[in-house]
């Protein structure tokens, strides 16, 4: 097993994860940025990418559950965007229990976060502090490679009909004995990815140098073998 860390950023307190088994001797320097759908299984593909090259990842789309989830457990009124930037900015997520913020409440609520212009700006800092690093990073989300590092070394962006990722994500919903059914979760899907697409500030889109990968044919397996194809040639190119 890896060695689970907290790394403060800030006054943040990040979740990451090194010392992988099986990962390169010497990663190399580069910030890969992985954007995508909901359920595309971009944050599988993002802790298997960063398992593979030795990088520190980042789950952006948690530091919205936890702002939305510290705000709901506060009473902070959504609609007070003073109120809920505060709440981001004092976030620290050693305080969260990793099933508390993977509830389809938490979800819907982390999306109406998101929305919130001084909530992106209060975690856009933090964001490009963690790219940063002296070795680089895997960062995933859904204004990765548009917002929060234009400049990253390398791009994806993770998708899937909207069917095959409400499969997915039933799926995980019933092994946690949640009571949804197939077409709840589509609706949810679609509400989530036009919520996402349409807000005002950083929405979510593809980002014109992005790698699309289609997971929907794909098992993880293979979708983490085209991502690292695609790493790896750019590694050729820099080094020679």
């Amino acid at each position: 097993m890896g060695t689970h860390i907290f790394m403060t950023v800030g006054s943040l307190c990040v979740d990451s994860m090194l010392d992988f088994p099986g990962a390169l001797a010497h990663p190399p320097p580069m910030i890969i940025a992985i954007d995508g759908t909901l359920a595309s299984g971009k944050g599988t593909l993002a802790r298997r990418i960063s398992a593979r090259y030795g990088l520190p990842h980042m789950d952006t789309g948690r530091l919205y559950r936890a702002t939305a989830v510290s705000a709901l457990r506060r009473g902070t009124d959504f609609g007070d965007s003073d109120a809920m930037a505060e709440v981001a900015r004092r976030l620290d997520l050693g305080s969260f229990d990793e099933a508390d913020l993977r509830t389809p409440e938490a979800g819907q609520a982390a999306s109406k976060a998101a929305a919130i212009p001084a909530v992106r700006s209060a975690l856009l800092e933090l964001q490009r502090t963690f790219a940063s690093q002296p070795g680089g990073a895997v960062l995933d989300g859904r204004d990765i490679g548009t917002v929060i590092c234009p400049d990253a070394d390398v791009k994806l962006w993770i998708d899937a009909d909207v069917r095959i990722r409400a499969e997915r994500r039933l799926t995980e919903y019933l092994a946690a004995g949640q009571d949804w059914t197939f077409e709840q979760v589509v609706a949810q899907l679609d509400e989530r990815d036009a919520r996402d697409r349409n807000r005002l500030t950083a929405p979510m889109a593809q980002a014109t140098d992005a790698v699309l990968i289609d997971t929907g044919p794909l098992t993880i397996d293979e979708a983490v073998e085209r991502a690292s194809a695609v790493i790896d040639e750019v590694r050729v190119r820099r080094e020679t």
